[in-house]
């Protein structure tokens, strides 16, 4: 097939993806489920893919949407947060303990009932970063496909789980913001649309330059975060924009299963969701601990610590009127921590 060819059949299964997420983000939306317009697209291409269907993941938009959702998240740095650290100490102390209890949790399942090989299982395990891990477990001689498989699985299904939990049970969703904060493409001025952009350009940059982990999001968050302390920006990105942000989002999640077997898939995503689910209930204990002392509350809690991806998980808490701010935080210090640690750990552990 010539390269031209092949371009245009790569096009033409990454559109039919999108507008499989476009229709499942309506569906979604207009059912009511919590995040509809990251949840719809992310079962919709999770379904087509096991169906074998020609999808594939958008993945050239990726780096474009991600700097929004982190000038997204900085729109709602304020300078009262600062005077919050003092109760956040805490959450970061018993962060690592709260790791080594779900990662170990996790492998046992990977391990014991899976039955994958031990460096296979420990990377599966480890809720880091999804590339990350992945490096570093295929240079430990892990599995590569199931350790990506594992962690596309993990993030989809703490989403679901925690999504579904905080709408259906506990009756929070995002409707209610989204319509009476909805920001209009109009609401900003041509120099508000400029300092984000930079916000969105300069962060990313700046963030892979000096290392920041997660730099695509922590980089706009923390110059948007900046612009808007000092008052140059007083309006979030447009709404339209973070809805095909999470579009988008959802579309590669979902479309991470495509070419595998719908066995493959169906096996990989119940561990995947024995694993969560194990990491979840870790989870819910340590914000019990973490909430009574400090006065946060348990819901609050629950998101910093649960085992998703740091984009999806800061807007979970954006969508359910959380504190963006200390969720996102805390899952920056989560990846570091198991990007950081993890290399060591093994080579202890697996040392005669």
């Amino acid at each position: 097939m010539p390269l031209t060819d092949q371009r245009v059949a790569g096009l033409s299964t990454q559109m039919l993806a999108l507008l499989i997420g476009i229709t499942g983000g309506v569906a979604a939306y207009s059912v009511g489920l919590p995040l509809p317009w990251m949840l719809g697209p992310m079962i919709g291409n999770t379904i087509a893919a096991m169906g074998h269907l020609p999808v594939r993941a958008p993945a050239r938009l990726r780096p474009v949407v991600i700097p929004v959702i982190g000038v997204l998240l900085g729109s709602g740095v304020t300078a009262e947060v600062f005077g919050l650290l003092q109760s956040w100490i805490l959450t970061l102390l018993l962060l690592p303990v709260f790791l080594a209890c779900a990662s170990a949790a996790s492998f046992t399942v990977y391990r014991r009932l899976g039955g994958y090989d031990t460096v296979t299982a420990f990377y599966a395990a480890m809720p880091g970063g999804i590339n990350e891990m992945l490096m570093l477990g295929a240079e430990a001689g892990g599995d590569e496909r199931k350790i990506a498989l594992a962690h596309a699985a993990r993030i989809l299904v703490v989403i679901v789980f925690v999504a579904l939990f905080f709408g259906l049970v506990l009756g929070v969703t995002s409707g209610s913001r989204s319509a009476s904060n909805w920001v209009q493409l109009d609401a900003l001025t041509w120099a508000d649309y400029a300092i984000l952009g930079v916000c969105a350009v300069a962060g990313t940059w700046l963030g892979n330059r000096i290392g920041l982990p997660a730099a695509p999001v922590f980089g706009p968050m923390i110059l948007s975060g900046a612009a808007h302390i000092i008052g140059w920006v007083t309006v979030a990105p447009p709404t339209l924009l973070i809805i095909i942000a999470q579009i988008t989002i959802g579309t590669i999640i979902g479309t991470r299963f495509a070419g595998s077997s719908v066995a493959e898939v169906g096996r990989d995503l119940a561990l995947a969701a024995m694993a969560s689910l194990a990491m979840l209930v870790v989870a819910v204990v340590f914000a019990v601990i973490i909430a009574w002392p400090n006065g946060i509350p348990t819901s609050q809690a629950f998101l910093a610590y649960s085992p998703g991806g740091l984009t999806e998980m800061s807007l979970l808490a954006l969508a359910l009127d959380q504190d963006v701010t200390y969720v996102s935080v805390m899952h920056i210090f989560r990846i570091t921590l198991v990007i950081a640690i993890a290399p060591v750990v093994f080579a202890k552990w697996r040392k005669p």
